[in-house]
């Protein structure tokens, strides 16, 4: 087994002692340039780099952000959402040479002990926060314990952490104004995990544009789920076979939204002749399915970007401050028209 090169080793090859060699990768005063030059080409040269575990217990940084995501593990195997989340974190940090320290648990006590374990041991500088609650401790916690954050999806106030956030009502707006003008009069939200803030954000957005079209809760609703294709395909079941079911769904997912069309498919409802289908979130299922799925697109990977940027800003200094990602568009396709007469 190769062994790692030590400062020893650098001192050795460059021919000068251990403190000049600590002085020169650390960028401190006590060498020349031309000193602290060769030094560090020698490191390069034999592949040297900066023990993490012994920087952070020095007080300096560890190099690593953390993200926890608390969501049923069977979800997260086959939602897009976070593989793109992720690759546009991953794309910046990696720029930085900040690696990213993931795991995932099964509740938010379980998240909230992690970020304290996390800080105790100074695993890591920082950390992104996905999922915002209602009713969410973690950005008290983070506060508490000095653990600089970004809430990614938070609405509201994050107190002193940074955020970046999407117009979810708005987004929802555009979904129910366009099933609107095709006709549909009874539409039913296949939404996500209740307690989350987004999943409440677009439950209201969908009351509040409901009333604005003079539509009530009898024919305007929402239905709550966990993600995965199997709880959407069981709520698609449930609201079609009632006595007057919906000529229009919305789902939280494009995983849902699949799932929705093979029960169609199963039940010999016809898309979007009888029952018209709408994602939340565009990704090549919604491009391949038959028929394609209106959807709406947003640039995934540029939001994780835009969070890793904001939490690299405020590690190097700069005030908390929300920022705003691009706002999702509706992209029409063909499993939405209007609704059939008969209905």
């Amino acid at each position: 087994m190769a062994r790692r090169p030590t400062i020893k080793d650098i001192a050795r090859r460059a021919g000068v002692s251990e403190s000049a060699v600590s002085f020169a990768l650390n960028d401190r005063p006590g060498v020349s340039r031309d000193t602290r030059a060769r030094i560090r080409r020698v490191a390069e040269e034999l592949g040297w780099q900066p023990n993490s575990a012994a920087r952070a217990l020095s007080g300096e940084r560890s190099g690593a952000v953390g993200l926890v995501l608390a969501r049923p593990a069977q979800t997260l195997g086959v939602e897009s959402f976070f593989l793109q989340l992720v690759s546009g974190i991953q794309e910046v940090l990696s720029a930085s040479r900040v690696a990213l320290l993931f795991q995932v648990v099964d509740g938010m006590d379980a998240e909230c002990a992690v970020y304290r374990r996390w800080w105790a041991e100074r695993r890591v500088d920082g950390v992104l926060v996905v999922d915002p609650r209602t009713d969410d401790p973690r950005p008290e916690l983070l506060a508490q314990l000095g653990l600089p954050a970004v809430v990614i999806g938070a609405a509201g106030e994050t107190g002193p952490l940074s955020s970046v956030r999407a117009d979810d009502a708005r987004a929802m707006a555009e979904v129910l104004d366009h099933l609107y003008r095709l006709g549909h009069r009874r539409i039913t939200h296949i939404a996500g995990l209740p307690g989350l803030a987004h999943t409440a954000r677009r439950m209201a957005s969908l009351r509040t544009e409901a009333a604005v079209h003079g539509l009530g809760p009898e024919h305007v609703r929402s239905v709550v789920t966990d993600y995965s294709d199997a709880e959407g395909a069981a709520a698609t079941r449930r609201v079609l076979a009632e006595p007057e079911p919906p000529t229009a769904l919305v789902y939280d997912n494009d995983v849902m939204a699949v799932a929705g069309i093979a029960v169609a498919a199963e039940l010999g409802l016809a898309v979007p002749g009888r029952i018209s289908m709408v994602a939340w979130d565009d990704s090549a299922l919604c491009r391949v399915t038959h028929p394609r799925l209106t959807a709406l697109v947003r640039d995934t990977a540029g939001f994780g970007r835009l969070a890793a940027e904001e939490l690299l800003a405020v590690l190097a200094g700069n005030p908390p401050r929300a920022r705003e990602s691009e706002q999702p568009r509706l992209e029409p396709r063909e499993s939405t028209a209007p609704p059939p007469t008969a209905y």
